[in-house]
């Protein structure tokens, strides 16, 4: 059955998204290079165990294994030509688990960027990239998502085309940008710039947000300016679990699940409706996570030495607007 994100953001106070995509598989034998989409037909099982991962762990949402679904992306594995079966399939083993949960739980539709470098720039127009994210959605609704998840998305015009790609199908959806240049996304965006370009759209999202990133520190600094601009719709914060480190040739997060757990009060506490993790986050971290965000009471609005002290220091001196870091540089307390 299907489950209206629209329902639960009216509901409750807070909701608990899901962990990584890519930390979790390549932790069941996802090879680097391997696209992970076409897992949904070589392992489902495994990413069938992705999703109820995340529900175990006490997720009311989680994000489908379809990051790179797109034609441009499925080029580089010789796949372009299956992207409605290959989202669509993704969509189904998550509709199943969702099914199987016993609760409400959404099943949100992964839509990550082209890759490509988008026109005047490079060779990618607004009107094709909307044509690569319309084939994409109508895959996962095909497969029965109950949203739409643009996700890591760095500049505007690819934004914009998810959108207007998005409206053809109607269908309700989110979007969250990484802001990981100073505060900025790669192509120079700030988090009242988003706000702003959110709040332009035709076909608006039902939340709007950031994910990934380079720490949880930052991307709270970002919520924070988010809640700033004063935004009409609720905002999503999806953090990296800590700092990633190259450890005996792999890459590793630095965050524990402790940290995890303040990070999602903090999140809350700074304006944040929706609440998960990004890259390292396991479902040790997501249930450490829920029960703070249970057990927690609502606190003040926290300030960014605050946060400092209690995640890490900024990783930039700026929030990208011309607003300082806030405190003193600190050690991280929780690597």
């Amino acid at each position: 059955m299907a489950t209206s994100l629209q329902s639960l953001l009216a509901a409750r106070e807070w909701l608990l998204a899901d962990g990584a995509t890519g930390t979790n598989l390549f932790a069941m034998g996802l090879e680097s290079g391997e696209a992970p989409e076409l897992w949904n037909e070589t392992e489902p099982d495994k990413v069938r165990a992705l999703y109820d991962g995340a529900i175990g762990a006490g997720s009311d949402l989680f994000l489908t294994n379809s990051f790179g679904g797109n034609a441009s992306r499925l080029k580089l594995h010789e796949a372009e030509g299956r992207v409605f079966e290959l989202n669509r399939t993704a969509a189904a083993i998550g509709r199943d688990a969702a099914d199987a949960a016993g609760r409400p739980v959404v099943v949100a539709g992964s839509m990550g960027p082209t890759g490509e470098i988008m026109a005047p720039l490079g060779p990618l127009s607004v009107e094709a990239a909307a044509d690569q994210f319309e084939a994409q959605a109508r895959g996962l609704l095909a497969g029965g998502v109950d949203v739409l998840w643009v996700e890591t998305m760095s500049a505007p015009d690819e934004l914009r085309a998810a959108a207007a790609g998005i409206a053809r199908t109607g269908a309700p959806w989110c979007a969250t940008m990484s802001f990981d240049t100073a505060g900025r996304t790669m192509m120079g965006l700030t988090a009242a710039g988003m706000a702003a370009l959110v709040d332009g759209l035709d076909h608006k999202p039902l939340a709007f947000g950031a994910n990934c990133g380079v720490g949880a520190s930052d991307l709270l600094r970002t919520v924070l300016g988010f809640a700033a601009a004063a935004p009409a719709l609720p905002v999503i914060a999806k953090g990296n679990a800590g700092i990633p480190k190259f450890v005996d040739g792999h890459i590793h997060y630095d965050g524990t699940p402790e940290l995890m757990a303040d990070y999602a009060v903090l999140a809350r506490d700074c304006g944040a409706t929706i609440i998960g993790g990004c890259c390292g986050t396991t479902p040790a971290h997501l249930v450490a996570m829920r029960a703070a965000l249970e057990a927690t009471p609502r606190g003040p609005r926290p300030d960014l030495d605050t946060i400092a002290a209690r995640l890490g220091a900024f990783s930039s001196a700026s929030d990208g607007s011309g607003g300082e870091a806030g405190g003193r540089e600190r050690r991280r307390r929780r690597a």
